[in-house]
């Protein structure tokens, strides 16, 4: 490695500042002394680009992939993970420094038409193979993927044991994938996570001094929400969501629609915002590409104008870390070293998408459509369907209820369908929103998958200072009964 005096790296420093943009790279050298390794790093490695594959000169990488769901039905959320995992392996990240949540119910699930193989695409390849089951079932819970991020062993229960043991050198990334909804992301297992209790653990952890910056890709529905008005600059954290607080994600790749899975598969193969970074990733030269370049192909794709199927990519937390390289996270995969990024050779948006709430009734229906008349396998997609609907439909008029039982008939709807401006949190207190929805959910039932829709709904009762004793009453008269099918019940515990 050629080593340079203090002097000849300033001629270096000024000689590049003379030759490209001198207000970029000027501005970049007068940065605090705490950044300024960042600088003279990338400057080495500008001198010597035959050093810049080793792990030293970048910190250790670390990776949490989790995805928060299980069933059949939510098969992308698995493939969105083990696909994120294959990006990793193959751009040098080892196992030991990768940790993967997933439920694992889906690649030897009955219904998958090739056992032990998942795919993200109606193309691709087998992404389940080598997939590390650290978390897998009821192992897939909260209090263990905190604990895994804030390298907490002793408050692990069950899994591989395996934290997030990074140094202060070191850059961490992030991806969830599953169903959301305002302030709240999805778990196969109870309670949910709140995003005030995900913001203090990645607070905790930046006091920690335990990663150098850590980038959190996120997809959900109203995913925004999770970040908007809570993440602060000041942490070294980039996160981007698959929507705003207030919009649906999107599924892809699925029955009936463009690109359609192969004929065999029943069920969504991936979300939008998720292969549309993952895709990216797949085809070029990380070292080339940077984040805020990633983010802007990633938008286009998941935009709504996406022949009207789409949402709002979005960005959070300390943006000036989307100047780093992709590298620096997930590394980069040797046979893309000659596929340099450069806008034009992203990949073209899917033609069509399909709500991630509604994903799970394509995969009843296109089930129901394919199986032979009278067979239990019609029977049993017709029911299910028929459930899903059914929960979907006493949430949905449940809900209503209460806020007119609450604020009135007119006064009701307005008040549960109000948005906070951009930039404010969700709701003012956490701990309201949370006992409202254990309340809610005593007397109503589960609010599971679909019903975390209507968590603003729930924040806004808080937001308008009502109490536990007038929500319970209220919800005890909107409900008197309700479904009892899984959707609905209660046996896995509350959702908050």
């Amino acid at each position: 490695m050629i080593r340079y005096t203090a002097g000849s790296l300033l001629l270096l420093v000024l000689s590049i500042a003379a030759v490209v943009d001198s207000r970029d790279i000027i501005s970049d050298v007068l940065r605090l002394p705490s950044q300024a390794s960042r600088f003279f790093d990338s400057v080495a490695s500008f001198a010597d680009d035959s050093n810049s594959g080793d792990d030293d000169s970048v910190g250790t990488r670390w990776a949490v992939l989790i995805a928060g769901s299980n069933g059949y039905w939510n098969y992308r959320h698995q493939a969105d993970v083990c696909h994120a995992y294959q990006i990793l392996k193959k751009g040098g990240v080892k196992d030991e420094n990768i940790i993967v949540f997933m439920y694992d119910d889906i690649a030897y699930d009955e219904e998958n038409p090739r056992p032990g193989v998942i795919i993200n695409s109606p193309h691709g390849n087998d992404v389940y193979q080598g997939v590390p089951k650290d978390y897998i079932g009821d192992d897939v819970t909260v209090d263990n993927f905190f604990a895994a991020i804030l390298g907490n062993k002793s408050a692990l229960t069950g899994g591989s044991g395996k934290v997030l043991n990074s140094g202060p050198n070191d850059h961490i990334f992030i991806y969830y994938t599953d169903h959301g909804g305002p302030g709240v992301l999805g778990m196969p297992t109870y309670p949910y996570i709140y995003a005030d209790d995900l913001i203090d653990v990645l607070k905790k952890k930046h006091a920690a001094g335990t990663y150098k910056s850590l980038v959190f890709y996120l997809e959900s529905c109203e995913s925004g929400s999770i970040f908007e008005g809570l993440l602060p600059e000041g942490l070294n954290i980039y996160a981007t969501t698959a929507s705003g607080a207030d919009e649906s994600s999107w599924g892809c790749y699925c029955p009936g629609e463009y690109p359609s899975p192969p004929p065999e598969y029943e069920t969504c193969l991936g979300d939008l915002y998720s292969v549309a970074w993952m895709e990216d990733c797949d085809i070029h030269n990380l070292k080339t590409e940077t984040l805020r370049q990633q983010y802007q192909v990633v938008k286009k794709r998941t935009s709504s104008d996406n022949s009207g199927y789409g949402s709002s990519v979005m960005q959070y937390g300390d943006l000036k870390l989307s100047k780093d390289a992709l590298y620096l996270y997930m590394g980069t995969n040797p046979a893309n070293d000659n596929f340099t990024f450069v806008e034009d050779n992203s990949l073209r948006p899917s033609s069509k998408a399909v709500n991630q709430r509604d994903a799970d009734l394509i995969h009843f229906w296109a089930k129901y459509r394919k199986a032979p008349e009278g067979s239990a396998r019609k029977i049993n997609a017709q029911k299910q369907f028929a459930e899903a609907m059914a929960h979907r439909m006493h949430l949905d008029s449940s809900i209503e209820l209460v806020g007119k039982l609450l604020f009135g008939l007119e006064n009701g709807p307005e008040v549960l369908k109000t948005v906070r401006p951009a930039g404010q949190p969700l709701v003012d207190d956490w701990a309201c929103l949370k006992t409202l929805v254990r309340t809610f959910e005593t007397h109503c039932g589960s609010l599971s998958q679909y019903g975390m829709k209507h968590m603003r709904s729930i924040a806004n009762i808080c937001n308008a200072g009502i109490q536990k004793e007038q929500m319970s009453e209220a919800s005890a008269q909107a409900c008197p009964t309700f479904p009892s099918n899984q959707w609905s019940s209660l046996h896995k515990g509350f959702s908050a």
